[in-house]
Parts: C-alpha cells; structure tokens; sequence
C-alpha cells in the first residue's frame, strides 16, 4: 500500500473498533493482480463490484478454470493483459436494468490499511467514469461507514487524475 493510506480503523474510547469513513470515491489496490491507487466508487446501490475488462476469454489450465481480460489502469495507458482463477459465472443486472452474464474472479482489495478478499465481476465499464466499482458485499465485510458526501477521504489522487 502506498503512503498515502490513512488508518482505516479507529477504536472507541471503549478500546472497541468503531466503523472509519470512507468517501464516495477512492483509491483501492488489488495486490493480486498487481494494481495500485485506482480510482473507485463506493456504490452501496450495487450488490456486487466490478472491474472493466475487455476481451475476456475463458481457458483451462491444469484442469482449473481461469480467466484472461484486459484492463486499462489509467487513462492514456495502454490495456494489460491479467489471468485470474475463475470462481463463477453469474447473471447480474446492470446499472441500466439489463441481466448479463458475467465472469467472477476473487482478488484482495485494500482501502487504506484494511485488506480483504472479494469478489469481482469482469464487465465492460467503458461508459463508466469509474474502472472500479466496490458494491455493498464488499463493504459490509470492511469495518466502514460510506459518506457519499465526501470523496478522496484515504488519499488523493494526483491532480491530473481527480475525476
């Protein structure tokens, strides 16, 4: 995790872990498909979280099911090649009302220095102004509050990449 992680938890005056705040949109890493301060929206409204990819192509390897996707970063990077093991395929419906099917991969997710397994959907989020969307399943796993008044609350981004 970068240094720009701020304590994610806090405890009461009890000693007892309270819920952090955390804002609408923030930096998260995926450590196990090497990715680092990208930008996300929190988005309770959804069950599940999603990353864009592109080109996805089921494959086997050693009798395991994986998947292969591409995914863009940052804007004006060019697209890179991921594999991951493939947990499910699901119907989900869309911001738009429309069922898809989608691919599952499982993968860390760090928001400050709170770390935790989740699953992600495989959906093309090009018309998205966010590459990352964390839903409420995976939030609820997390010891935090989101406030959809406040964004950027972990770290910033650089100036050039604030949306």
């Amino acid at each position: 995790m970068s240094g720009r992680a701020k304590s994610v938890q806090r405890r009461s005056k009890s000693g007892s872990r309270t819920k952090a705040e955390i804002g609408w949109c923030e930096l998260v890493d995926l450590p196990g498909l090497g990715l680092s301060a990208i930008h996300a929206k929190m988005d309770t409204g959804a069950a599940t979280s999603s990353i864009h990819a592109t080109r996805i192509r089921p494959f086997e390897r050693d009798g395991i099911d994986w998947v292969e996707f591409w995914f863009r970063p940052f804007p004006g990077e060019k697209a890179r090649r991921f594999e991951a093991p493939l947990v499910d395929r699901r119907q989900v419906r869309s911001s738009n009302g429309e069922r898809q099917h989608r691919f599952v991969i499982e993968t860390q997710i760090c928001l400050g220095k709170l770390c935790w397994k989740s699953e992600l959907t495989l959906a093309n989020r090009r018309s998205m102004a966010f590459p990352i969307l964390i839903g409420r399943r995976a939030l609820r796993r997390g010891l935090m509050l989101v406030n959809s008044g406040r964004k950027w609350v972990l770290g910033k981004p650089a100036p050039s990449e604030e949306k």
